[in-house]
């Protein structure tokens, strides 16, 4: 019911979410969750409860409980009533969860915000590259919507191509033909480290996140590397995965990274997304698992416009992405910010009224 603390208590131990609103009587838990129902909100508040849960000093306890005895982390409820609580007074237990939960909600509206904004360039890359309605618009004598000087670098008729019927003037190419291609290679494994040595390194789709991978495993000697911005693609189980780097970074045998031969970041990461269909194709071709090769990738088709037309759409979109990028610092330092308030704030060493004040200023 709304207001439940839930917590994964195997296998993956210790994500936690609150049960937010709900639009239907009731949600179903899998035997892997533990929900949390507080029976006297005026002694402790849920939210808090939450928090508590995600607190560095709980969740190693509640993982290192769950590893004992058995071959996969377990923990049952027997053995989770048994775990402590620390309970300061409710008004201050309030106030904790009102300071994260504002960085939250921030971090939640940077989100949201993102996803309208990519949801954005996303329609306008299909409208023109896929579906190519202003051509049709102009073919059929209806206004486009577009700009004169937008309007004018669009043809209007089409003609026949080995992949259909594509705007006139406009070609049949190959990823290989339009974009650099670099195929990752994975380092000696005595390179690898968590320590923050060397660049990020990533092996696969594992650390992908909305459009920019998350940092966690590093490489002291990168044999291949991806520039700031490049697009990455899982080339290996799973094969077709998008997302963007963030900075410099070293890519293994499960990565590629591309961009377009005029260097325009946006039109590439729109490509790449449009030809997610196709790559996941080869997700059933190996013998062991899906995997697309360098040859494979090269020889992909795609019909390309002109090199003017590319240019506007990046001039449209590109704001777009760097707000997407500027949302996701905001949200990667929120996030540093929540999680070094949590246990600060948990065990007193920081006042809620210090955090509640520099809050204000922030944001």
């Amino acid at each position: 019911m709304e207001g439940d603390v839930l917590i994964s208590h195997k296998a993956t131990m210790g994500r936690t979410a609150i049960v937010d609103k709900l639009d239907v009587p009731f949600i179903m838990l899998t035997p892997q969750v533990t929900y949390y129902r507080v029976k006297d909100l005026s002694k402790i508040s849920n939210h808090y409860l939450r928090y508590y849960f995600n607190s560095p000093g709980f969740q190693r306890l509640f993982n290192t409980w769950g590893q004992k005895g058995s071959t996969r982390s377990y923990l049952g409820i027997s053995a989770q009533l048994e775990l402590p609580v620390v309970l300061p007074p409710l008004p201050e237990q309030r106030a904790i969860a009102h300071i994260l939960g504002t960085l939250d909600d921030k971090i939640e509206l940077n989100r949201r915000m993102n996803e309208t904004l990519e949801a954005m360039a996303q329609a306008l890359f299909k409208s023109w590259f896929v579906d190519f309605n202003p051509v049709r618009a102009k073919m059929e004598g209806r206004p486009t919507g577009l700009p004169k000087e937008i309007e004018d670098l669009f043809p209007d008729s089409f003609e026949d191509s080995e992949l259909g019927e594509i705007p006139k003037g406009w070609k049949v190419s190959t990823i290989g033909e339009c974009f650099r291609l670099t195929m990752g290679q994975s380092p000696p494994g005595e390179t690898y480290n968590d320590n923050e040595e060397g660049l990020p390194f990533f092996q696969g789709s594992t650390d992908f996140d909305f459009r920019y991978p998350v940092n966690r495993k590093f490489c002291s000697a990168p044999t291949r590397v991806a520039i700031s911005e490049d697009t990455l693609v899982s080339v290996r189980a799973p094969v077709g995965d998008i997302n963007m780097a963030w900075e410099k970074c070293c890519i293994g045998r499960g990565v590629a990274s591309i961009r377009h031969k005029s260097g325009k970041t946006s039109y590439t990461y729109y490509v790449a997304w449009n030809l997610q269909a196709k790559l996941q194709e080869y997700e059933h071709t190996g013998t062991v698992f899906g995997a697309i090769n360098k040859k494979q990738l090269e020889i992909m088709k795609i019909i390309e416009p002109s090199e003017i037309l590319i240019g506007r759409f990046e001039s449209i979109v590109r704001p777009l992405d760097c707000r997407i990028r500027f949302n996701t610092y905001e949200i990667r330092t929120l996030a540093a910010l929540r999680d070094t308030l949590l246990p600060n704030l948990l065990s007193g060493d920081i006042r809620v009224k210090e955090v509640e004040r520099f809050l204000k200023r922030e944001l």
